[in-house]
């Protein structure tokens, strides 16, 4: 009885310690990393920032105030002379006279607005720029994202499939050894053949731990793409391995795709890094204000009265400030000089983009039709290993062939199924390159 309730406690608690497997489709994988990953949380910030950004542009041509306030204590005065006779005294004699208050103290606001600066213009067009930037590099964010996990995803397809495979040749093997066994407890076959065959079993468990350890490497990757904790468990549904061949169209319009907009948009913002510079030709002018309140006496001002000796008194001014660029030592010009070679540049590397963009859609088009090739051949010559190894394990325990025969066969049958699973895996990372040259990489969601 006590025995009986150890184990049924033992069999609560490794359920309750036992983590639920998350099956995941590609679509499921895509959307978790979209929301999770770091990149994709990062190009979202950005776009939030550039609203940030624009504001502080528009900064630059709304009004400026601030409020200012002083303290002064004088310990000596300064003095002057002067002649005595300016004031109604006898001419020619000099009196001393003291200028200012041991203590004054002033308040105000001051005002300042920028009426006419080019520079604060085009920043606040460049700043609009920036924003668009940004909202399309993180659309190029997440077609990155959807590309490594879509990668990656697949990739631990072939790594499982590599598994089942060896799983598959392990127990024919046994059975094979089973066999072997048998003939030899009853004097039919020699012990050398049981050798072989237990050597065989054992470099399968070696296979079988190392792809073991390379689907668990692997599916930490994709984990890690996805943002997802390692911890977690994954399953993946064998049906999101079909391999359909994909429909051709025209080549796309690389002009469209994220990265030669993201480019595009680059040249906006450098050509108006240029109309900045250039901004340093024009004048500048510019409105300030002030109102100001001060108190002077022979005490501190804050709160004494004029029976105390101190007095206040307001004070104001409005101005206008023009400032004509003349001669800045060829500074400015250099300037727009680097900046009209920076534009040049950005217009070579959209040149080699669309080369690149164009490259990669005839690269991808051409790896399906020979993934597609591959698949064929491939899926037929594992059937045909399938058969010969069936065929091969009749003979040999009929007596009519060798077990070398036999293991030859079990040889070629796993080799022609990994070939398989790799086409397979070829097949998939071009369909994946085809779709992303169309910039279609987003359909993957929807799918």
């Amino acid at each position: 009885m006590k025995r009986l309730i150890l184990i049924t406690f033992l069999t609560f608690a490794y359920m309750a310690n036992a983590q639920e497997v998350k099956t995941l489709t590609l679509k499921d994988a895509i959307s978790y990393a979209l929301e999770n990953k770091a990149d994709a949380k990062k190009a979202k910030l950005k776009v939030e920032n550039s609203e940030y950004q624009i504001q502080e542009v528009r900064a630059g041509a709304l009004p400026k105030i601030s409020a200012n306030g002083s303290l002064t204590y004088n310990p000596i005065l300064q003095t002057t002379f002067l002649d005595a006779g300016s004031f109604g005294g006898e001419p020619g004699t000099t009196i001393q006279a003291t200028f200012g208050q041991k203590w004054i103290s002033t308040a105000g606001l001051s005002l300042t607005q920028n009426l006419y600066d080019q520079s604060v213009f085009v920043g606040l067009k460049a700043a609009k720029t920036t924003r668009e930037f940004y909202q399309i590099n993180e659309q190029l964010t997440e077609e990155q994202v959807i590309e490594r996990v879509a990668n990656n995803y697949y990739a631990v397809y072939v790594q499982r499939q590599n598994l089942i495979v060896l799983d598959s040749t392990y127990n024919n093997t046994t059975k094979v050894k089973n066999i072997i066994k048998g003939q030899y407890d009853n004097g039919l076959a020699k012990k050398i053949d049981l050798d072989r065959i237990l050597v065989k079993i054992s470099n399968i468990n070696t296979q079988r731990q190392q792809v073991l350890n390379a689907v668990q490497l692997q599916e930490n990757a994709l984990k890690f793409y996805m943002g997802m904790p390692i911890a977690t468990l994954i399953e993946i549904p064998q049906a999101e391995f079909e391999v359909t061949p994909q429909a051709f169209a025209e080549a796309p319009n690389t002009e469209t795709r994220t990265e030669y907009l993201l480019m595009k948009k680059q040249e906006q913002l450098l050509e108006f890094q240029k109309q900045s510079v250039m901004a340093g030709y024009y004048p500048s002018l510019s409105l300030t204000a002030g109102y100001n309140y001060i108190g002077q006496g022979p005490k501190m001002p804050w709160g004494a009265k004029p029976s105390d000796g101190v007095y206040w008194s307001d004070f104001s001014s409005v101005g206008l400030n023009l400032k004509v660029p003349i001669f800045s030592g060829f500074e400015t010009r250099s300037k727009v000089r680097k900046a009209d070679v920076e534009l040049r540049s950005i217009k070579e590397d959209l040149v080699d983009t669309k080369l690149s963009l164009d490259l990669a859609f005839a690269n991808a088009k051409t790896q399906i039709d020979n993934s597609m090739i591959t698949i064929t051949n491939q899926k037929s010559n594992a059937q045909l290993a399938q058969e010969v190894l069936s065929n091969t394990k009749n003979n040999y325990i009929q007596g009519l062939t060798s077990l070398t025969d036999l293991l030859d066969a079990e040889n070629a049958f796993t080799e022609a199924q990994n070939n398989y699973t790799a086409a397979v895996l070829d097949y998939k990372l071009a369909e994946i390159q085809l779709i992303k040259s169309k910039g279609e990489l987003k359909t993957l969601i929807n799918n």
